[in-house]
């Protein structure tokens, strides 16, 4: 018997129930897959809150890698015994699980060297620092950018990574702790929330010029000083609402501080075409199998234990990326 963690009603970590449920085989277009890891993601407090609509009871978790066990009718992306990983959004949904059956097109083929735990760490966040470096906006190198939440899984990876295409990479955190990751995993300079008026020390980093591209996952609490901190015609990436919704746009502001432009993308339209998924994937897989991108899992869960993640994430005591193992 597999196990699940699912809800049947939205609410706090506390609907978060382990269920042992029923899988049988694939059908047509689909596959078993034998979990080993799952990824731990600020998506799932959404759905489990209800800011994300999904139809009740349902299971929870966007994310996962794991061995296939059988393909149904028409798969041709996959075969048993591979390992593969997935990430998406409504199509992958159900990820807490030990075992499941799923649609084959979400998922990715590992390469060897890139182990079902790290994968799992690393899909969402890993494709989601590829799109935001790689396609929303082309940077060149000695551009300055804003990160939010830099110490965070995908900060982590978009310093890295940012530093690769030779950016100066200005992040925020919320205390000395994270300050340090931060640093260590590439940012050129970190500035503490609430210690420091953030579009004020952006602008002394920037010889009052500001950043090209503030990618802010915060939300409501950043949002203004994030376009504060924007240079003219700077792009402002609102990636994330952990603090809550931003609050609505006044179009005119945008044009008395510069012309500036917003964008709230989602990860779901960069992969939704095969071929650039692939692409972003295995650029991704690349850096991080040669050692140009750490992926750092520090702190694993059981998945009995899914209450207390969610708690662990919401409460900003988390770093890097966290992980269910099975």
């Amino acid at each position: 018997m597999a196990q699940a963690i699912r809800v049947h009603m939205t609410g706090g970590p506390e609907v978060l129930q382990l269920e042992d449920v029923m899988v049988g085989g694939p059908g047509p277009g689909q596959a078993r897959i034998r979990q080993i890891a799952v990824g731990l993601n600020f998506a799932d407090t959404y759905f489990r809150s209800g800011l994300y609509p999904m139809a009740l009871p349902a299971g929870m978790g966007v994310e996962a890698s794991g061995v296939v066990e059988a393909v149904g009718e028409g798969v041709k992306n996959i075969a048993p015994g591979d390992r593969v990983t997935y990430t998406g959004f409504l199509n992958t949904l159900g990820a807490y699980s030990t075992e499941r059956v799923m649609p084959a097109a979400p998922l990715i083929k590992l390469p060897p060297e890139i182990s079902c735990e790290k994968a799992a760490a690393m899909t969402m966040r890993g494709l989601t620092s590829a799109y935001l470096l790689r396609r929303i906006l082309p940077l060149q190198a000695g551009d300055a950018i804003l990160l939010h939440a830099a110490a965070g899984g995908v900060g982590l990876i978009v310093s890295q990574w940012a530093k690769i295409l030779g950016l100066t990479v200005i992040g925020t955190v919320s205390t000395e702790a994270k300050a340090e990751i931060a640093r260590a995993h590439g940012c050129d300079h970190v500035i503490l929330y609430g210690r420091e008026e953030v579009a004020k020390r952006v602008r002394e980093l920037t010889d009052g010029t500001g950043v090209s591209v503030v990618y802010d996952s915060v939300g409501k609490d950043t949002f203004a000083s994030s376009l504060d901190s924007l240079k003219r015609r700077g792009l402002l990436v609102c990636v994330g609402t952990a603090s809550g919704p931003i609050p609505p746009i006044d179009a005119m502001q945008l044009a008395l501080k510069g012309s500036l432009f917003v964008t709230r993308p989602a990860l779901a339209d960069y992969i939704a075409d095969p071929a650039e998924k692939t692409a972003l994937a295995a650029e991704l897989f690349g850096h991080v199998a040669a050692g140009r991108i750490r992926i750092e899992i520090n702190q694993r869960y059981r998945l009995q234990d899914a209450a207390q993640a969610h708690r662990d994430l919401e409460s900003r005591k988390t770093t890097g990326s966290s992980i269910f193992v099975i």
